[in-house]
């Protein structure tokens, strides 16, 4: 019979494809983790990887392996918890890292719900652009962070929400382009534009306009759009944003969206074999149930629609 352990060593080195990564993630030696993959394959008397220079590959049992030992385990925590009384009080700590996102309404009445049941566990929210969540999330000071795609880095697991957030430019409510209902993406080249410092660092990317960046006249840069809103009303430029972060009653702003639309989709974003509390678990089942968000589904770029 197939220890737990060793389907537990086998998923991560079937995920990281790397043993010398795999042996980090495991805080185990590379050599033992070598050992213990040669033993299984004894064991089960199949070859399950394909030994590269760098890399391994999985063979086709490997591959059933993999689907077999996700299933496996799966079922063993679900048998564990459903152990624990459900008069059990759930205690702990959810921390969440947000980008600037509507989405993050749906995400509180989520939370909200959750809180009801479980008043014992306490939230946490840091706001900040992609770089810091992600920071802050590497460092263990969040759990998961709220941010939009497309990304892909291969040390975390991603949750499509199946939500997205629409891009426009928030202007001047006396100016021209304001009579407008959208501006078209074209239009975007000839005016003085007010863009994140992420995407003017190269971190995201603007091949949605069809050109690089350099086709944009970039006047000044913001890292959350709340400081950028009195650049536009002084007539600095116009600031590329989301839809719905900005509140323009009262103000001289405007915000139109770009036609064809311009849309990004949103991810709940957790390291790769983190370890979470039974709140955090617990949390990030009711938020795949809520919004039918199933790990490491692909991301997709920008698009227009």
């Amino acid at each position: 019979m197939i220890e737990t352990r060793l389907l537990q060593y086998f998923l991560t080195v079937a995920q990281q494809l790397n043993i010398t990564k795999a042996a980090e993630a495991l805080y185990i030696t590379q050599p033992t983790l070598s050992r213990q993959m040669m033993e299984l394959e004894q064991q089960l008397g199949k070859q399950l990887f394909i030994r590269g220079k760098r890399k391994l590959t999985l063979t086709e049992e490997g591959e059933y392996l993999r689907d077999r030992a996700r299933e496996i385990l799966e079922l063993l925590d679900n048998t564990e918890a459903s152990f624990h009384t459900v008069e059990q009080t759930l205690r702990g700590h959810i921390t969440i890292g947000c980008g600037e996102t509507v989405a993050m309404d749906k995400i509180a009445g989520i939370l909200a719900e959750f809180h009801k049941r479980h008043p014992d566990v306490h939230i946490h929210t840091h706001s900040g652009d992609a770089d810091m969540i992600l920071e802050r999330l590497d460092k263990g000071l969040v759990d998961m962070g709220l941010l939009l795609g497309p990304m892909r880095q291969e040390k975390y697991e991603y949750m499509n929400i199946h939500m997205k957030d629409v891009y426009g430019l928030l202007m001047p409510s006396d100016c021209k382009l304001a009579r407008q209902d959208t501006v078209n993406i074209d239009q975007l080249k000839s005016l003085p534009i007010i863009i994140s410092e992420q995407t003017f660092s190269g971190h995201q990317d603007l091949e949605w306009f069809g050109a690089d960046q350099s086709v944009l006249n970039v006047v000044a840069t913001y890292n959350l759009i709340y400081n950028a809103t009195f650049l536009v009303e002084h007539d600095i430029g116009y600031a590329l944003c989301l839809d719905q972060l900005v509140n323009t009653r009262g103000r001289n702003l405007t915000f139109r969206p770009i036609t064809p639309e311009l849309s990004v989709d949103l991810y709940i974003v957790t390291k790769k074999y983190q370890t979470f509390s039974p709140a955090v678990k617990e949390f990030l089942a009711e938020l795949r149930k809520a919004t039918g968000g199933k790990k490491n589904e692909p991301t997709s770029d920008l698009q227009y629609k």
